[in-house]
């Protein structure tokens, strides 16, 4: 995180002094101006304009958070200057402030396009994405863009959707939607799901995150050949400020960061899983109510989220207080009898005792890791020694450590876990065999349920502003206080 973080809101038709016109004024117009790397690093500020949406920017359980604002906290960092974030009520405004230089880049997962060229330039890509066509499951599956004629297609005005569609029409004469300005994609894609419009187009990565809060959402097809994402800059004969991004991300991607973030937002949203969702969310409202404050009073007591143990419970067991697994582990925490025995209970079946005791061993997992293992990596690691050993978890890192990876960073280490399974690998490993691809499988579907259950519970934290709940809460009396 940069030294000093500061948020502006502003509106789509609110003025602001262009960066350039005001430092002319201060220097009484002064031909020989500072590049506009140097005055940033005079002033001490980088101005960013996001957008406020669960793939750039919004107020996660632990404060700011989002792809894009680590990469501009990063890159603020890098500067050795303080980050100035501002947001804007509508897409449409963003280009415009990076064009007039009210902002010094746009962080907001802007696709490059053709027509975006014309207006700023583009820096190095970061991620790639495709553009889909969205529909809800039980209604009529479009096949191609015909389909969609005499339809409520709806898309966020600006955007390259909005474009894309503009270009479809040469081949398509009577397609027609609706640009809204007021929207972001998460709702778009919400309103797609109630059935309050018929499609939507929105990018792969915002599909795949938010296919588990709306799970009958499916993608029809695809609306574009992979597409690339970068940041943009005004264009001149400055390139100072740009040519300072391009090292960043080259320092970035060689050291391992920019994968370490992708994965740490996208790594687990890969494979959609729709019955096992739909049935996670049936039994938030029917099994969770029983246990939530056993999870709350576990959690608390060992510095933790209530949502991640619950989380875990649910991987482990469904909740269900009287699961047994062929191994003999028990109850909600699936705990063995010595691990138990080892945290201060017997009677592994009483809930009371199964979750104190699944929280008291994750947090001595998560405290035995080696210092340098940074958050949410340190979270990653516990969970699969929770699942297949603390032993097998220190073998992985030992295989990723021998291929030349970081054996620190989860997004390495998760690529050895599935080589515990090969005889090459783990007939050297002190430890032995080990189920690696389960481990992996199990971490990812822990974050995706601890996702789902901050949606849940927290939905204004990771949804636009005076946004109304899209899926309807039933346990609102369980809104927890802030997190511990």
């Amino acid at each position: 995180m940069s030294k000093r973080y500061t948020n502006y809101h502003f509106v789509a038709r609110t003025v602001v002094f262009p960066l350039g016109a005001m430092l002319l004024l201060l220097t009484g117009g002064c031909s020989q101006q500072p590049s506009a790397l140097n005055q940033i690093k005079q002033k001490g500020e980088l101005v960013v304009v996001t957008r406020n949406s669960p793939t750039t920017y919004f107020e996660g359980p632990y404060g700011p958070t989002g792809l894009e604002y680590d990469l501009v906290s990063l890159f603020a960092d890098y500067l050795g200057v303080d980050l100035k974030l501002i947001t804007t009520a509508n897409f449409n405004a963003i280009l415009p402030m990076v064009a007039h230089r009210d902002a010094h880049l746009a962080a907001a997962g802007l696709t490059i396009t053709e027509a975006r060229k014309s207006r700023v330039r583009f820096g190095p890509p970061y991620q790639n994405i495709t553009e889909q066509l969205v529909y809800r499951s039980g209604t009529r599956q479009p096949q191609d863009p015909e389909d969609l004629v005499d339809t409520s297609l709806e898309v966020i005005a600006g955007s390259s959707h909005a474009e894309r569609l503009s270009n479809l029409t040469k081949y398509y004469k009577n397609l027609t939607w609706q640009e809204n300005n007021d929207v972001e994609s998460e709702e778009l894609l919400s309103l797609v799901w109630e059935k309050k419009i018929d499609y939507t187009v929105a990018d792969s990565n915002e599909v795949a995150l938010n296919q588990r809060y709306y799970p009958e959402l499916r993608v029809a097809f695809d609306l574009s050949r992979p597409q690339q994402l970068a940041w943009a800059f005004p264009k001149g004969p400055d390139n100072s400020l740009y040519n300072e991004a391009v090292k960043f991300f080259n320092h970035i991607k060689q050291s391992g960061k920019l994968d370490q973030l992708l994965d740490r937002y996208y790594g687990h949203v890969q494979d959609f899983d729709y019955v096992g969702t739909r049935l996670f969310m049936k039994h938030i409202e029917e099994r969770l109510p029983d246990y939530i404050q056993n999870f709350k009073q576990a959690a608390q007591h060992n510095n933790m989220d209530w949502r991640l143990l619950a989380a875990i419970g649910y991987q482990e067991s469904h909740w269900n207080p009287r699961a047994i697994s062929p191994t003999g582990v028990r109850g909600i925490m699936m705990l063995t009898r010595t691990t138990a025995a080892d945290m201060g209970f017997t009677n592994r079946i009483d809930p009371q005792n199964s979750i104190k005791g699944g929280a008291r061993y994750f947090r001595l997992l998560k405290n035995r890791l080696p210092r340098d293992i940074n958050e949410p990596d340190r979270t990653w690691f516990a969970l699969a020694a929770y699942n297949i050993g603390f032993g097998h978890v220190e073998d992985a890192r030992t295989i990723i450590r021998q291929r030349g990876g970081d054996p620190d960073k989860w997004v390495d280490v998760k690529e050895s876990l599935p080589l515990l399974t090969q005889k090459r690998w783990y007939e050297q490993l002190p430890h032995g065999y080990a189920r690696g691809n389960e481990a992996l499988r199990y971490v990812e579907n822990i974050r995706s349920y601890y996702d789902i259950l901050v949606w849940q519970t927290e939905p204004n934290k990771l949804k636009l502003p005076n946004t109304p709940i899209k899926y309807p809460i039933t346990i609102s009396q369980y809104i927890p206080s802030p997190i511990l």
